[in-house]
């Protein structure tokens, strides 16, 4: 009798134990293990490949001018790479118009290489699902990753720049489509997801800051290094809006306004992402 009483307590007590296990896990939320996930892959991040072709690729002369990208502005001055993607878009006066990484990378390449403007498209900007990375992939990937942890400060200070603020701002409330949904109908309250994924409040300066650093990423369920142009392309998709055309002025309001929310937060990309 006194080892089927023991034996009752201890299964009693097993049970138990997996109770509260079963609990802890059960509070876990989802957004708590997908972090999980991604700082468990950070340190093998797939995209640290891309940076390393891109940093091959700024410096190997091309196009048909035969030159390297070593004589491109971002910014900072010619050939300065490391923090000039925090202070991104922004208005350059050779242009005479605000861009944002990607745009001004295919300003050099056309200025400076010899490569035609309407050769970078959607199409030859964005690599497939488990394809080999673009050029444009790689160098976003190398220039980002030179501004790894330094403070974002995207600037206001020019007319220009207010001016793509304030449109960006318009465009993210805009409804319309089939479904009349705007960018603010997934990123403008607490609390909401889509199935598994956290959807951020991008109207608040925290959530802003983190989802803002963190692109571009590698996106494992793709296979592939993604960019914050192709990330707008995406969510206009998905709102079933008309393309949104590569490197429009639609797409650098946008990503100017979601930039300026994010000032103070602190460059994490390349990130990785499910």
């Amino acid at each position: 009798m006194k080892k089927l009483s023991a034996f009752v307590l201890m299964s009693a007590l097993g049970a138990a134990l997996s109770s509260l296990t079963f609990q802890a896990l059960a509070q876990k939320s989802s957004a708590d293990a997908i972090a999980e996930y991604r700082a468990a892959l950070q340190d093998g991040n797939p995209a640290d490949l891309n940076a390393a072709r891109g940093e091959a690729l700024w410096r190997t002369a091309r196009g048909p001018s035969n030159v390297s990208l070593e004589q491109c502005d971002l910014g900072l001055g010619a050939g300065k790479v490391k923090g000039a993607v925090t202070k991104l878009p922004r208005y350059f006066i050779d242009a005479k118009r605000v861009m944002d990484l990607e745009s001004r990378l295919v300003h050099c390449m056309v200025t400076l290489q010899g490569f035609k403007a309407d050769e970078f498209t959607t199409k030859t900007a964005f690599s497939g699902e488990g394809q080999r990375a673009t050029v444009i992939e790689d160098l976003v990937a190398y220039i980002y990753d030179e501004s790894r942890d330094m403070p974002i400060s995207v600037p206001q200070g020019h007319k220009e720049e207010k001016a793509a603020y304030a449109r960006g701002k318009k465009i993210f409330f805009f409804k319309g489509g089939p479904y009349d949904f705007s960018c603010a109908s997934c990123h403008s309250q607490d609390d909401k997801r889509i199935r598994l994924q956290d959807l951020p409040n991008l109207t608040k300066p925290e959530p802003a800051k983190a989802a803002f650093a963190q692109w571009p990423a590698y996106r494992v369920s793709q296979g592939a290094l993604r960019t914050m142009q192709w990330r707008l392309y995406d969510c206009f998709r998905q709102q079933r809006f008309p393309e949104l055309q590569y490197l429009s002025q639609t797409s650098i309001d946008l990503t100017t306004f979601l930039g300026v929310n994010a000032n103070g937060g602190k460059m994490a990309a390349p990130a990785i992402k499910r």
